[in-house]
């Protein structure tokens, strides 16, 4: 085989370019256990995120359907967006900046994908097939003698599935209103009914059939992260220095390779099936299950452990510290400044927004041979819960609802309000006056409104 020749197709993808089906052995040790008291706790946080709230307001929610955004229990309408815009591209250079320091640890930490595959859906596969060496041995046997764990383990694989898309649907309609969904008859929402029942069977495929194909594959940030590793970059590395080269181990000759030896229990452990000791490659997730089994067998022959461990390549190569390099620190610093500006604009964001413009088709009118006035429409967003009764004033005029309607802002609702202004016409000396509105919500600070009031020529 062709040093390189690896590098040709994924690790779960033959030379006939049929797929390699995956028996990941159940990793053991610090790692594991780390990353599973990790796992459980975010998978918790998913499933309990949609239930919290802040003075009434979800924590997180995405309500598509009225357009509005839930972040830390702030709502963030349309005219908002452009903050979340910061937030999402702080969110993008965040992630490149870990990446290009730590490597695809996302992947093998953090990612929903890698949580219930390796958490949820991999153990229960485990408890009713058994290991990997009897799912392969079962694999090979006609379907009439095991259809019964098959369909056992597919059926809790969908409706595992199910509640995942529940959950995910309660991020956009909020989890009082999908619980008042489910207790209404299926006949009266058949549309989501369907859309429910398309996510579910999109989740159990991804999980039951493509697994790690979404990592290797599908995954965007899987296929881009190449370009974002160097030398410098911590990522789930082999020591070839110290290990190669390889040589299986025996009490009974003298060693004269390094310290591996050959074992293959790195390959066996990875969930994405590759052989770690080839170097940085596009699949790896960084999981860390490599680095437990090698440091088990270390221990059980006799040698040092960390012959695969969290370092960069240049650690590897010149045997010195970490360090941040160029790309890194500038990485960092884009991403403060974003961070800063995205605090500002979330720290001097109103929760009372009004726009106030003039009705379309209308220039003044001479009311009496002393008052001119303007015909205008005022739009108000209340994004708190509380009611709010509010003034409108203006020096040198006059200025009041035209139908009378109370002055009152309901909550978390686009108020709209037609409104009168009037002004004495000895004050009015030019075609266009530029005038300052004052707002006074109660229990709120006041806002100028700026407006153009309309004379004659």
């Amino acid at each position: 085989m062709e040093p390189e020749s690896f590098r040709d197709r994924i690790s779960t993808v033959d030379k006939d370019d049929n797929r390699k089906w995956v028996y990941a052995l159940k990793p053991s040790g610090y790692f594991y256990k780390l990353r599973s008291v990790v796992a459980y706790f975010l998978i918790a946080m998913i499933f309990l995120i949609p239930f919290i709230e802040i003075k009434g307001k979800p924590f997180f929610q995405v309500n598509v359907l009225d357009a509005r955004i839930y972040l830390f229990g702030k709502v963030f309408w349309p005219q908002d967006f452009y903050i979340l815009a910061f937030l999402f591209v702080s969110s993008i250079i965040g992630l490149v900046v870990f990446t290009v320091i730590y490597g695809r640890l996302f992947c093998g930490w953090v990612c929903p994908q890698t949580l219930f595959l390796e958490f949820i859906y991999r153990p229960i596969e485990w408890l009713i097939e058994g290991s990997p060496q009897k799912q392969k041995i079962q694999d090979k046997l006609p379907l009439s003698k095991t259809w019964t764990k098959k369909l056992a383990k597919h059926i809790l694989y969908f409706l595992i599935s199910l509640l995942i898309a529940h959950v995910f649907l309660s991020y956009i309609l909020g989890v009082k209103q999908l619980m008042k969904l489910i207790k209404e008859p299926i006949t009266e929402h058949k549309l989501l009914i369907l859309g429910l029942l398309v996510f579910s069977f999109m989740f159990y495929i991804v999980f039951a059939y493509l697994r790690e194909l979404v990592c290797t594959t599908f995954c965007p940030y899987g296929r881009l992260q190449s370009v974002m590793l160097d030398k410098d970059t911590m990522q789930v590395s082999y020591d070839h220095v110290r290990g190669e080269e390889r040589q299986r181990f025996s009490k009974n000759h003298e060693r004269t390779g390094g310290d591996c030896i050959d074992c293959h229990k790195c390959v066996e452990v990875c969930p994405i099936g590759i052989d770690i000791r080839h170097g940085a490659q596009l699949e790896c997730t960084g999981c860390t299950a490599c680095i437990d089994a090698c440091d088990e067998i270390m221990v059980k022959v006799g040698f040092p452990t960390k012959l695969i461990s969290y370092r960069s390549t240049n650690q590897i190569e010149t045997r010195q510290g970490f360090s941040l390099n160029t790309r890194a620190k500038a990485y960092t610093m884009l991403l403060v400044v974003l961070i800063t500006i995205f605090g500002i604009l979330l720290a001097t964001r109103k929760s009372i927004d009004p726009y106030l413009n003039k009705v379309r088709g209308q220039t003044y009118i001479k009311k009496n041979d002393k008052i001119i006035g303007n015909l205008y429409h005022l739009q108000i967003i209340n994004k708190n819960t509380d009611t709010i009764p509010f003034k409108l004033h203006i020096d040198h005029g006059n200025i009041y609802e035209a139908s009378a309607k109370p002055l009152i802002l309901y909550p978390e609702k686009s108020n709209e309000f037609t409104i009168w202004l009037d002004m004495p016409e000895n004050e009015v000396q030019h075609r266009i006056t530029k005038l300052l509105v004052t707002l006074s919500p109660e229990g709120y600070d006041a806002q100028q409104i700026k407006v153009k009031f309309l004379g004659p020529f």
